[in-house]
């Protein structure tokens, strides 16, 4: 691991990657895209020091990158900065770079040192140390599915690339395929050797449901904030080292219309003062504060939609054939539920949590999970009963299907607003709404061909 610990530690970095010449500041924007600026090296030692300036407007971005000037971070301010600082243990090689690069993650401050109320990061830390007065501490680990695409598109639609083993392109369903890693190994083998050396702890990929697709597991670590920032990261490593074989990748919720989208499940534990896993139960009894953390993340699961599911797009993925749960479920084993107790020994019992996708910030997915959780346990919501067989079945769809209700939901959510704060809910519902509005104003294709001629 080449990661720098502290701001002591960046002068050795230097010396170490004596040909390092930049340095790429990065901070993830609200939809979860990397942002930033590129600085000499020589102004490593300011940025450690004093931190380096950069717009809140930063974090009133769409997805096209364009200031929302609702969300009152732009001009209506004078589109002031704020002081960015350096996130310890982030400062690292850049190893797909031609010119040697080094990278470092940011988070934003008021300029009087205050954590800006936008960002992300800040507010998934405010909700984690709300754990440390119930003397537990969460266990993160996230996984991502995601596909390669090739980079000539079918017309305006992505498609799978040529396998480099056959030359052909890919058609069928191969989930846990060995012979699909086989064919993409050098892709793979570069992804895990450059997260290693950024000290990304990636300790697995499968091939997943669908040509093309698959998924990539991060280690379990004992800080949530560390999680995501590990998880924002992989997805860069992954995109880059994509690209240097000649192919795209997309962490998109649903590229094709009839194949599995992509999710974000985050797996997730609460050890107690002593180290012992507190969702460990004793023989066939489930723990209470399991039963707890579980009622409370069923419960504010429909109003926490606007984050898991954060684009247009992010709802063609919740389809029940394709494991996506469509209603506040849980189970012991059953893929089918929005909450997963996966099969493990009691000493490792945990939750699976199903809804996100890959589409969504890791900061606020697990920022909201973690709300779900302390929630339940603070005021100690029972779940209800267990779900057997196939949940989709049996549970009706009842969680928001499209981003305009998830919004009006979250809007609505007391419980969500407490632990997210007024300020920030209404700069992330007014960046969504913006970008339904302007989705909206697209006529299709679909449209021109059903009505042009027909009405």
């Amino acid at each position: 691991m080449d990661a720098v610990k502290s701001e002591t530690g960046f002068s050795s970095f230097l010396e170490t990657h004596a040909s390092v010449s930049r340095i790429d500041l990065l901070i993830p924007d609200i939809n979860g895209v990397i942002r930033g600026k590129r600085v000499d090296r020589s102004v490593l030692a300011k940025v450690f020091s004093k931190g380096v300036y950069l717009p809140g407007s930063v974090f009133g971005l769409n997805i096209q990158g364009e200031t929302v000037e609702a969300t009152g971070l732009g001009l209506k301010q004078g589109d002031p900065d704020r002081l960015c600082f350096p996130v310890d243990e982030s400062l690292c090689i850049v190893p797909w770079q031609s010119q040697p690069t080094g990278q470092l993650l940011m988070t934003m401050h008021e300029l009087n040192g205050a954590p800006f109320f936008a960002d992300p990061r800040h507010r998934l830390l405010a909700i984690y140390e709300q754990f440390s007065a119930l003397g537990l501490t969460p266990v993160t680990a996230v996984e991502m599915e995601f596909y390669l695409v090739d980079r000539e598109r079918d017309g305006e639609k992505p498609q799978p690339p040529l396998s480099p083993a056959t030359g052909k392109r890919e058609s069928e369903t191969q989930v846990y395929s060995i012979d699909n890693l086989d064919a993409y190994a050098d892709f793979l083998a570069d992804v895990i050797a450059a997260a290693r050396e950024q000290g990304l702890p990636a300790d697995s990929i499968i091939a997943e449901y669908a040509p093309g697709q698959f998924e990539v597991n991060l280690h379990h670590v004992g800080d949530p904030v560390l999680a995501c920032d590990h998880a924002i990261l992989l997805k860069r490593v992954i995109r880059n080292v994509a690209l240097r074989h000649g192919v795209e990748a997309t962490f998109m919720a649903k590229p094709y219309p009839d194949q599995a989208g992509c999710g974000m499940h985050v797996h997730m534990s609460l050890l107690d003062a002593q180290g012992n896993n507190a969702f460990a139960g004793t023989e066939g009894q489930v723990s209470l504060v399991l039963e707890h953390a579980i009622g409370g993340l069923l419960a504010l699961m429909a109003d926490s939609m606007a984050l898991l599911a954060p684009n247009v797009n992010s709802y063609r993925r919740f389809a029940p054939e394709f494991f996506t749960p469509c209603a506040p479920t849980w189970g012991f084993d059953n893929r089918s539920t929005a909450v997963r107790i996966p099969a493990c020994d009691p000493a490792n019992t945990r939750i699976e949590y199903r809804v996100p996708g890959a589409d969504a910030n890791p900061y606020l997915v697990v920022a909201a999970i973690l709300a779900g959780m302390h929630y339940g346990l603070t005021e100690k919501i029972t779940p209800p009963p267990v779900s057997t067989g196939n949940a989709s079945k049996t549970h009706p769809r009842s969680l928001p299907d499209n981003l305009r209700d998830a919004m009006r939901r979250m809007e609505n959510s007391e419980v969500l607003r407490r632990y997210f704060g007024d300020e920030f809910v209404e700069v992330y519902l007014a960046i969504r709404n913006q970008e339904l509005e302007t989705f909206e104003k697209v006529i299709s294709s679909v449209e021109y061909e059903w009505f042009l001629g027909s009405v």
